[in-house]
């Protein structure tokens, strides 16, 4: 029986996207840096990840002498299922430059070890509830019942769109009436972030969905909480989906709503995904009877936090939301939008430890930024302090932390 092979080798793919293994050693990055890869750095390919190539980006490798070297063929990456956090990006030949930046995804770096395809990445939740195995299937039955139980509601008919055009799970979960399920509202934001899924300025690259563009009233709102919180085990109800704004900026549609919803039943969580940065509005629909809120940062240095974001609004009024909902025991967790090689610079680090030692949160959200590597790096703000390395970057944060929990999902609490 011939033995498996120890060594990580490189992948590359032809135009036509056919990939191909290479007898050089595995090149990854980490921000700009590229280094080799180390059996501690991979995992075997988890179950519905997906494989592409990076046009107009040649593979690299390491060979023999330990020399950078292009392949003939461009650089492969995998887009992970949600739960699985990258540690390293695909690399490419530095000095290449692409035409156009990449579409928005979550792009890990790949190798051949022990002849099966491995990533750069660690677990950092289980999948159970988000496999995307669990999705995906009949849903079109599924979308007419509820469209009979709530007809005439424009929130319905366009979670059915996100559900059957984008394949969005929380908007399946209305349907599959079980878990967590997205309540879109707004259709303005007081962001204009680099990596908006929903919305792109001309000069970057063309958003993976569209956006809402209506605004759901009080009694849609009503009808599709309390439909799914009456009786789906688990429900969770959220405000703040990848096809919306801000949702704080519908804080005079949601606070009724959940006024309304929790005068019907007391049941499931209320939550909202948040920038956090509409004060005013926030403290209302804490106010309202908010369960638990997740806000979107992805850096706790205001240098940084207001270049990503292009906000109308700063990171001491994020704050200001936070410490409002942790005084009311709102439950609050941070979704941490993670690029290694940025978020896991020493800097970087230094004030997510300040950070969390002003705002005890419940929660690490890790979520792989869904942006070219090249024209985030390239937009940020620079610098020379070293990256320590995800695994590291976690083991700082549990190490001064030990209450803190690491996921990657909100988890429904009784």
């Amino acid at each position: 029986m011939r033995k498996k092979s120890d060594r990580i080798t490189a992948l590359y793919a032809d135009p036509r996207g056919e990939i191909f293994d290479a007898p050089f050693v595995a090149a990854a990055r980490i921000g700009s840096n590229i280094v080799r890869l180390q059996p501690s750095d991979l995992i075997p390919l988890p179950d519905s990840a997906d494989l592409m190539f990076l046009p107009e980006r040649p593979a690299v490798a390491f060979d023999r002498n330990n020399q950078l070297i292009t392949l003939d063929g461009n650089a492969v990456s995998a887009l992970l299922p949600a739960g699985f956090t990258r540690t390293h990006l695909p690399a490419s030949d530095p000095n290449h430059r692409a035409n156009q930046p990449l579409p928005l995804f979550g792009y890990t770096a790949v190798a051949l070890y022990k002849d099966q395809i491995h990533v750069a990445a660690i677990q950092t939740d289980e999948l159970n509830k988000w496999n995307p195995l669990n999705y995906n299937s009949s849903l079109r039955r599924r979308i007419k019942r509820v469209k009979q139980s709530l007809p005439n509601n424009r929130l319905v008919d366009h979670l059915a769109h996100c559900s059957l055009e984008w394949h969005c799970l929380t908007a399946q979960n209305l349907f599959y009436h079980r878990w967590e399920a997205g309540l879109p509202t707004s259709p303005t934001c007081n962001a204009k972030c680099l990596g908006c899924i929903s919305l792109q300025q001309s000069e970057c690259c063309p958003s993976p969905q569209s956006r809402i563009n209506f605004k759901p009233t009080v009694e849609e709102i009503t009808d599709v909480a309390v439909y799914h919180l009456r009786d789906a085990p688990d429900a969770i109800i959220s405000f703040g989906q990848g096809c919306e704004g801000e949702p704080s900026l519908a804080a005079d549609r949601i606070a009724p709503s959940i006024k309304k919803i929790r005068s019907i039943t007391p049941r499931g969580m209320i939550n909202i995904n948040t920038n956090a940065g509409f004060v005013d509005g926030l403290k209302s629909i804490v106010d309202a009877g908010l369960d638990s809120m997740r806000v979107s940062m992805i850096s706790a240095r205001p240098q940084s936090y207001d270049c990503y974001y292009r906000s109308n609004y700063s990171l001491d009024d994020v704050k200001r939301s936070i410490g409002y909902a942790l005084e009311r025991r709102v439950n609050v967790s941070i979704n941490l939008l993670y690029l290694p090689g940025f978020n896991d610079r020493s800097d970087e680090v230094d004030a997510w430890l300040e950070f969390l030692s002003e705002y005890p949160i419940a929660m690490i959200q890790m979520r792989n930024l869904n942006i070219d590597p090249d024209y985030f790096l390239g937009t940020m703000p620079q610098s020379d302090n070293p990256a320590l390395g995800t695994k590291k970057f976690l083991s700082a944060l549990k190490n001064k932390f030990p209450q803190l929990n690491i996921g990657s999902f909100s988890h429904y609490k009784k």
